[in-house]
C-alpha cells in the first residue's frame, strides 16, 4: 500500500468535512448568529475577554488542543495495524471531534464564556456541576502532567530543540507587542514570526543544550519538569494577548508549515507503507482493539480537553459567533492532519517490516519517538535536508504542541480553583497567584507520585488520561445537546456520537480498572474508580434531563 493513497484519501475526507459537513452543522443544527454578542465584547477586559482576529484565534485554539496527544495515540495505536487507526483519525474528526469542538464554544458563547463545568450547571443541575468540575480537575491534572514528561524527555533525547522550545517564547512576545501595542500589519508580523522560529530550528543542531547529570540530585528529566512547570505558571496569569495568544497564533503557522514539508516529502517519495492493515501478529499482552483503539486515540479523532479549552480560553475570545466554525471546527481538522501525519509516519518511516516489528514490540512502544525517526527519514529522503535537521523539526513540532497546551492547561487550572472558590467562598482561590500555585502543585504532585522522583514514569498515566479525555467528550456533548433540544433543533448529530463514546470509555475504564488492580497500582485505582462514579452520575443526570425535554416537546406539539 502506497503511504501516497492514505494521503490523499485522508486529505479529502477532511476537506469535505470542512467544507460541507461543518457548515451544514453550523447553519442547520448551531444556528449560529453573527448579530449574537459574543462575551469578548459584553466582558472585554483586556485580560481574558479579548476580541480576537478569528486566523490568530484559530492559531490558539489548534495549538492548545493540538498537544503531543495527537502524535503518541495514533502513534501507538498502529501497534493493531495501520486501517483502524486510519478510519477512527479521519471519521472520529469529522463527524465528532469537529462538531464537539464547535458545539462546545457556541455552548459557552451563549451561557456568557462559562466553562463547561458551569455550563453544565446552568443547563443541568447544581450536583452535575460539581460532578463534572471533578473529572475536568482531573483530566486537566493528567494533561499537564503528561505533557510535562513527554517534553522533558524530548529535551534530552534531542538537545538541539532546546534552543528553537525556548526561543519561541521570545519570537511569541515580541509578535504579541507587535500586533496589540504597535499595531502592525498581521501577515508581515507572521512572516517574521515564521522566519523567526525556522531560524531558531536552523541554528538548533550547532547550539545543543544537554543539562547537568545532576543538580540538588535531580536528574535532567525532572530539572526540566520543573522548569517548565514554573514557565507555565508564570505564563498563565499573564494577559492572554501577552504570550498565549501570540505563542499559539505563530506556532501554529510554523506547525502548519512543518506538517506542510512533512506531506510534501510524502508526495515526493511516496514511500510504502510497510505495516499491515489489520495486525494478525501483535505482541503479547496487546489489548484487544475494541475497546482500546477508541481510547488510545483521543486527540486526533475526539478529545475532552478540547471542550474545556473551547469553554475555557476560545469562548471568551471569539470576536463573531460565526468564527466558531473556522476556530472549533477547523481547528479540530488540524489535529486530524496532525494524527494523519503520526499514521503516516510511523507506519511509512521504516525501511522494512521487520524494522517496523522491531519498534512495536510491545503495546506503549512507539509514540512520538517513531513518529520523530520515521518522519525524520521521510523528509530527509523528500526535501534533502540532513537527518538530524528532520528530527530537531519534528522533535519542535511535538514539543511546540505540548508546550502550548501546558500552557492553556495551567491556566484552565487556575480557572478551576477560582471557580471553586467562588462556589465554596475559599478566600484563597480568589487570588490568582494562590490558584496558580495549587494548580502546578497539584501537577508536580501527580506527575513525581506516579512517575518517581525522576518523573519519568509519569507516562503511566496515559492509559487513564486517553479514557478520562473521551469521557469528559461525551458529557461536554451532552450538555450540547440538551441545550440543542432547548433550541428545537435535531440532536441526532450529538446523540449518537455521545452513545458510542460513552459505550466504548466505559468498557475500556472496566477493563483499566482490572489492569490497575492487577498490577497494584492503587494510586491510578482510586483515580479510575472517582472517574467512574461521577461520570455515570453526570450521565445519569443528563438522561433524566433530556427525558423530561422529550417529554415536554412531544406535549407541546
Amino acid at each position: 500500500m502506497s503511504s501516497l493513497v492514505l494521503l490523499v484519501l485522508g486529505l479529502g475526507g477532511l476537506a469535505g468535512g470542512y467544507f460541507i459537513y461543518s457548515k451544514f452543522i453550523a447553519e442547520k443544527i448551531l444556528k449560529l448568529d453573527p448579530n449574537f454578542k459574543t462575551p469578548a465584547h459584553e466582558f472585554e477586559d483586556g485580560v481574558d475577554f479579548v476580541p480576537t482576529n478569528k486566523y490568530v484565534l484559530w492559531g490558539h485554539h489548534f495549538t492548545s488542543v493540538a498537544g503531543a496527544a495527537p502524535i503518541v495515540g495514533p502513534a501507538v495505536a498502529v501497534i493493531w495495524g495501520w486501517l483502524p487507526a486510519f478510519i477512527w483519525v479521519i471519521f472520529g474528526t469529522i463527524f465528532l471531534a469537529g462538531v464537539h469542538d464547535m458545539s462546545s464554544i457556541w455552548a459557552s458563547v451563549r451561557n456568557k464564556g462559562q466553562s463547561i463545568g458551569s455550563v453544565a450547571g446552568k443547563v443541568l443541575s447544581p450536583k452535575a456541576r460539581s460532578l463534572m468540575m471533578v473529572v475536568i480537575f482531573l483530566l486537566l491534572l493528567m494533561v499537564n502532567a503528561v505533557f510535562a514528561v513527554v517534553i522533558a524527555a524530548m529535551l534530552v533525547n534531542t538537545p538541539s530543540a532546546v534552543v528553537p522550545v525556548w526561543g519561541a517564547l521570545v519570537v511569541a512576545f515580541i509578535i504579541g507587542q507587535a500586533i496589540y501595542k504597535w499595531k502592525l500589519n498581521l501577515p508581515l508580523v507572521s512572516l517574521l514570526g515564521v522566519v523567526a522560529l525556522y531560524f531558531l530550528i536552523y541554528i538548533g543542531p550547532s547550539f545543543p543544550v544537554v543539562l547537568p547529570d545532576s543538580v540538588f540530585g535531580l536528574p535532567p528529566t525532572t530539572q526540566w519538569i520543573i522548569l517548565l512547570f514554573v514557565y507555565a505558571a508564570i505564563a498563565s496569569m499573564l494577559p492572554v494577548w501577552m504570550l498565549l495568544q501570540p505563542r499559539d497564533y505563530i506556532n501554529g503557522l510554523q506547525l502548519f508549515i512543518g506538517l506542510g514539508l512533512l506531506y510534501i516529502s510524502f508526495l515526493i517519495v511516496s514511500p510504502d507503507v510497510v505495516a499491515p492493515a489489520y495486525n494478525t501478529n501483535v505482541p503479547a499482552g496487546t489489548p484487544s482493539l475494541i475497546p482500546l483503539l477508541f481510547v488510545t486515540i483521543a486527540c486526533g479523532a475526539i478529545s475532552g480537553f478540547h471542550g474545556l479549552v473551547s469553554t475555557g480560553t476560545t469562548s471568551k475570545q471569539l470576536n463573531n459567533e460565526k468564527d466558531a466554525r473556522l476556530v472549533g471546527y477547523f481547528g479540530a481538522v488540524g489535529e486530524g492532519l496532525l494524527a494523519l501525519a503520526a499514521i503516516l509516519a510511523a507506519t511509512a518511516g521504516f525501511a522494512t517490516l521487520a524494522d517496523w516489528e522491531a519498534v512495536y514490540s510491545s503495546f506503549g512502544q512507539g509514540g512520538v519517538a517513531a513518529f520523530v525517526k520515521g518522519g525524520g527519514a521521510i523528509m530527509s529522503q523528500g526535501i534533502g535536508i540532513s537527518t538530524e535537521l528532520s528530527a530537531t523539526t519534528l522533535t519542535v513540532m511535538a514539543a511546540l504542541f505540548a508546550g502550548t497546551t501546558m500552557d492553556t492547561g495551567v491556566r484552565l487550572q487556575r480557572y478551576i480553583f477560582q471557580e471553586w472558590g467562588e462556589i465554596y467562598n475559599i478566600n484563597i482561590f480568589h487570588k490568582g497567584w494562590a490558584a496558580t500555585l495549587f494548580a502546578v502543585g497539584a501537577c508536580l504532585a501527580l506527575a513525581f507520585g506516579a512517575g518517581g522522583a525522576d518523573g519519568k514514569g509519569g507516562m503511566i498515566i496515559w492509559p487513564l488520561f486517553g479514557t478520562t479525555n473521551q469521557l469528559m467528550a461525551g458529557l461536554t456533548l451532552l450538555v450540547v445537546t440538551v441545550m440543542l433540544i432547548r433550541q428545537k433543533s435535531a440532536v441526532k448529530y450529538t446523540l449518537i456520537p455521545i452513545v458510542f463514546l460513552l459505550t466504548m470509555t466505559f468498557i475500556a475504564l472496566l477493563i483499566q480498572l482490572v489492569d490497575f488492580y492487577n498490577k497494584g497500582n492503587w494510586l491510578l485505582i482510586i483515580l479510575d474508580l472517582i472517574i467512574l462514579g461521577a461520570t455515570i452520575l453526570v450521565t445519569l443526570e443528563s438522561s433524566s434531563i433530556l427525558k423530561k425535554e422529550w417529554e415536554k416537546n412531544a406535549s407541546k406539539t
